[in-house]
Order: C-alpha cells, then structure tokens, then sequence
C-alpha cells in the first residue's frame, strides 16, 4: 500500500508540472475531479486500483486535440512516465489503453479494448463532462476556441464521422447535442449511471432557461 502511495503521489506531481498552462477545462482540477470520481466509483467495482488511479491521473496528459490529432502521443508519453517508474509492463500496457480508447470521438471509439478499469475511468472523465462542471468546460473550451455560444441557423449533427467531429467548429450549445445528452446511457457502471442520471436532468433545464433567456422569455 505504501508503494501504491508513493507512485500515485509521484504521479501527481508528474501531472501537475506537465497541465501547469493547460486549457481550464482540461487541467489539473480536470484530473483531480476525474481522479477522486474514478476513486469514489471503483469502490463499488471489482478492479485493479493502481491502474484506475494511474489512468485517471494521465488520461489528458497530452490530449490529442492539443496536439494536431496525434492520438497516441497521450500513450507514448504516460507510456514514458511509468517505464520511468519501472511499474509492470502490464499495468503500463493498460493504461496506455485506458489513455487510447477513453474518449467520445463522435461516439466511434467503441471497439478495440474493454476492461473494467476503462469503464471506472471513462465513467468519471463522463461525468465531469455533464452537469454543472460540464457546462462551464464546454464553453470554456467553446471560448477558447473562439466559437460562438450560439446559432440558431445551425443546426446539432449527429452521426458525424470520427474526422469531422475532431473538426467540428460548429457553436458550443450544438455540443450539448452531438456529446453531452448522449453520455448518459453510454456510462458503464451503476454508479457511474446513477450520478449522470442529475446531472444530466440539470443540463435539460439549463438549456430551457438558455432558449427561454436568448429569446427575452424570462
């Protein structure tokens, strides 16, 4: 257990030096929560805790949509960190995986591996994408990008491909709809679906008083 603990905190500290002047919705406090979450969730799962909180921990380590689309410098780098850590080349193999396969990507990221410890993670990275937290990344991400909030001539596409999505420039409340209302029935575990089901009602009704609001309703 001591040196669980050691690598973990090793590890945070690793995470914390390499998000320092990362986007908001995709720094350290976005690891954190999704950290504690996949913790709190792994209680009520059968599962290998090192590799929950290591894939927790470097799941954004260098996301892809900050790196050109590269979609295994992620990989390769908490690949690095942990053969540094001389930790398993099992545990490495299955973070990296964790890394590679937990993303949305218009929704065409669900084959190719499974394990129970990328359902706990990909849970909690879920979950901080919806609710209250949720909404404030998405237009975060929305501004940094510099993407209108809204635009009522153009309409959410579903079904985009996996490049198109990766492109997609469209305004932030149209990601409500091709992401966000979509992950709730996509969550793994039972915890992980009873926490989305609020949070996912709480975005319902933010976006009634958004429309209600743009057009002077209320």
């Amino acid at each position: 257990m001591e040196q669980h603990q050691e690598i973990i905190e090793t590890t945070v500290k690793f995470v914390k030096q390499e998000l320092a002047n990362a986007e908001g919705g995709h720094d350290w406090w976005h690891i954190y929560r999704v950290w504690k979450q996949a913790r709190h969730i792994a209680a009520t799962e059968q599962s290998d805790l090192l590799v929950v909180e290591l894939g927790a921990l470097l799941h954004d380590i260098a996301d892809s949509k900050f790196h050109g689309g590269d979609e295994e410098i992620g990989p390769a780098r908490a690949g690095a960190f942990m053969e540094s850590l001389a930790l398993p080349q099992h545990v490495i193999d299955h973070v990296k995986n964790i890394i590679r396969y937990i993303s949305f990507k218009g929704g065409h990221n669900e084959n190719g591996f499974y394990s129970t410890e990328l359902g706990i993670v990909q849970d909690a990275d879920r979950l901080d994408a919806i609710g209250a937290i949720g909404i404030a990344r998405a237009f975060n991400y929305g501004g940094f990008k510099n993407r209108a909030l809204y635009d009522p001539g153009v309409a959410p596409v579903l079904n985009r491909s996996k490049e198109d999505y990766k492109h997609n420039n469209a305004p932030t409340i149209n990601h409500f709809y091709e992401k966000l209302l979509l992950l709730k029935d996509k969550m793994n575990t039972t915890t992980g679906k009873q926490l989305a089901e609020e949070r996912h009602a709480f975005m319902e009704q933010y976006l009634q008083h958004f429309y209600a609001e743009w057009e002077g309703e209320m």
